[in-house]
C-alpha cells in the first residue's frame, strides 16, 4: 500500500526551509516597526541623521558576528543548529522589549537603538548558521544552487507574508503591536528551528590539515566571488536608501520601487537554479553584474521615478542571483570545517559595504547622477571581474602546505645523496680505489 506524499516525513532541508520562513515572517515585523519610527515620521533633515544612527548601529553587530560567533559556529558541537534556535528566541524576547519603547520619546526612546543592535547580532548570527548548515542538509554540492534558491525564494515571500500584516497592523494599531505579532512569529521560529535534525560537522584533528583547509578558503574563485558580491551589496545598500530619500514624498513611486525589487528579488532566486543548469556559478556571478549595470544606466537616461522603478527591479534581480551563486560557490570550494567563520567573514564584509552604500546615499544627490554613478561602478565591478577570472583560469590553486612539503622532501634526498657519496669517496681512499664520479 502506497502511502501518500503529501504525508510523508519532513526532509532535514525541508526542516530548515520552515524555520527560515517563519523568520523572515518575524524579521518583516520588526523592519515594519523601526521603518515607520524612524523614518516616515521625522522630517527629511532629521530623517537623515537618524538613518545614519541606524546604519552605524548596523555595523557593529559584525565585531561580535566575526570573531565569535564564526569561529564559535565551526568549534561546537551542533552549534549551528542551536544558533538558530537561539536566534529566534532571542529576537521574540527582544520584540517584546522594543514594543515598550519604540513610541517613547528621549530619553527613554533611546534604548531602542541597543535593542536593535541586538536583534541585528542575533539576525545576522541566524543567516551566518543557516548558510554553514546548507550543505550537510543536501545530499550533494549539485543541489547547493537549488537548495539556496529554495531558502531565497521562501525569504522573499516570507517578507511580503509577513510585511503586509504588519504593515496593516502598524497603521491601526502602533508599532508597539507589530513588534508584538513578531514576538509570537519568533516562537514559532524558534519551535520550527528545534525540529531540525542535528548533523555532524566533518572536522580533522591534524594541524596540517586545519591549515590546510583555512588555506582553501583562499582560492581564487571565492575571493573574486566575494569582491564582486560586495560591490552589489554595496549598490544595493546605495539604492535603497538613494531612492528613500529622493521619493520620500512621492509614496505612491516609492512603494512601486519596493514592490518591484522584491518582483526583481523574486525572479532572480527562480532563475539562478535555471542557469546553474548550463553555467557554473561564476558566471551567475558575472550576469548579476553586467545586467542591473545596463538597466541602472537605463534608469539614468529615464530619470524621475521611473528610472528608480527600472534600476530597482535590475538590481534585485542582480542580487538575488549573484548572492546564490556566491554562497553555493563558497559552499562548494569552501571546507566545511571552516565554513562557518568563512561564512561570517564574508557576511561582515558584505555587512560593512550595504552601510557605506546606504551612507553615500544620505549625502544628497542629484537624482540623474546617482544612478548614473551606480551604473558606472556596476560596469567597473562586471569587467574586472571577468578580467580576473580570466587571468586566474590558467592557474591551479595549491596550498602553501604542499611546496613546503615537497621542498622537505627534496631537501632530505639530497641530504641523503650527498652523505652516499661522502661515505664512498672516504671507503675509496683507504682502499687507494679511484672517488666514483659525483653526480650531476
Amino acid at each position: 500500500m502506497s502511502i501518500d506524499p503529501r504525508f510523508n516525513e519532513p526532509t532535514p532541508f525541508a526542516r530548515l526551509v520552515y524555520a527560515q520562513a517563519a523568520s523572515v515572517c518575524g524579521d518583516a515585523c520588526i523592519v515594519v516597526s523601526m521603518a515607520g519610527s524612524i523614518f516616515f515620521q521625522s522630517p527629511t533633515s532629521a530623517a537623515r541623521g537618524k538613518v545614519l544612527l541606524f546604519l552605524l548601529i548596523t555595523m557593529a553587530p559584525f565585531a561580535i558576528v566575526a570573531p565569535i560567533l564564526g569561529p564559535a559556529l565551526d568549534r561546537m558541537k551542533g552549534g549551528r543548529r542551536l544558533l538558530l534556535i537561539l536566534s529566534a528566541g532571542g529576537r521574540a524576547l527582544l520584540c517584546v522589549a522594543l514594543a515598550a519603547y519604540i513610541s517613547k520619546p528621549a530619553p527613554e526612546g533611546l534604548i531602542v537603538y541597543p535593542l536593535a543592535f541586538a536583534v541585528l547580532v542575533l539576525q545576522k548570527g541566524s543567516q551566518v548558521a543557516k548558510s554553514a548548515l546548507v550543505p550537510a542538509l543536501v545530499k550533494d554540492d549539485s543541489e547547493l544552487v537549488t537548495a539556496n534558491s529554495r531558502l531565497a525564494l521562501v525569504s522573499a515571500i516570507g517578507a511580503m507574508v509577513g510585511g503586509l500584516p504588519a504593515a496593516a497592523v502598524y497603521k491601526l494599531f502602533g508599532a508597539d503591536w507589530s513588534l508584538r505579532v513578531g514576538a509570537l512569529v519568533f516562537v514559532v521560529a524558534a519551535i520550527l528551528a528545534l525540529q531540525i535534525p542535528r548533523t555532524r560537522l566533518r572536522t580533522s584533528s591534524d594541524e596540517r590539515q586545519v591549515r590546510l583547509e583555512r588555506a582553501e578558503m583562499h582560492a581564487p574563485t571565492i575571493l573574486l566571488g566575494g569582491s564582486a558580491m560586495a560591490v552589489l551589496r554595496a549598490s544595493v545598500g546605495f539604492l535603497v536608501f538613494f531612492s528613500a530619500f529622493s521619493l520620500k514624498h512621492n509614496v505612491p513611486a516609492l512603494f512601486a520601487v519596493g514592490a518591484v525589487s522584491i518582483l526583481g528579488n523574486f525572479l532572480g532566486v527562480i532563475l539562478s537554479p535555471v542557469l546553474r543548469r548550463s553555467a557554473r556559478e561564476e558566471v551567475i556571478l558575472a550576469s548579476a553584474l553586467v545586467f542591473p549595470a545596463t538597466f541602472a544606466l537605463l534608469g539614468a537616461l529615464v530619470a524621475g521615478a521611473a528610472g528608480f522603478v527600472i534600476a530597482g527591479f535590475a538590481l534585485a534581480l542582480g542580487a538575488g542571483s549573484g548572492r546564490l551563486g556566491f554562497d553555493s560557490l563558497l559552499q562548494r570550494d569552501g571546507p566545511d570545517a571552516v565554513r562557518g567563520r568563512a561564512f561570517a567573514q564574508f557576511e561582515t564584509r558584505f555587512q560593512l559595504v550595504w552601510v557605506l552604500g546606504g551612507i553615500l546615499a544620505v549625502i544628497p544627490f542629484a537624482k540623474q547622477m546617482g544612478l548614473f554613478l551606480l551604473a558606472v561602478v556596476l560596469v567597473f565591478a562586471a569587467i574586472s571581474y571577468v578580467a580576473a577570472l580570466r587571468a586566474a583560469r590558467g592557474q591551479i590553486m595549491r596550498s602553501r602546505l604542499l611546496p613546503e612539503a615537497v621542498d622537505r622532501t627534496i631537501a632530505r634526498s639530497r641530504a641523503q645523496a650527498v652523505d652516499r657519496v661522502k661515505r664512498r669517496f672516504r671507503k675509496t681512499t683507504t682502499t687507494g680505489e679511484d672517488p666514483p664520479a659525483t653526480p650531476g
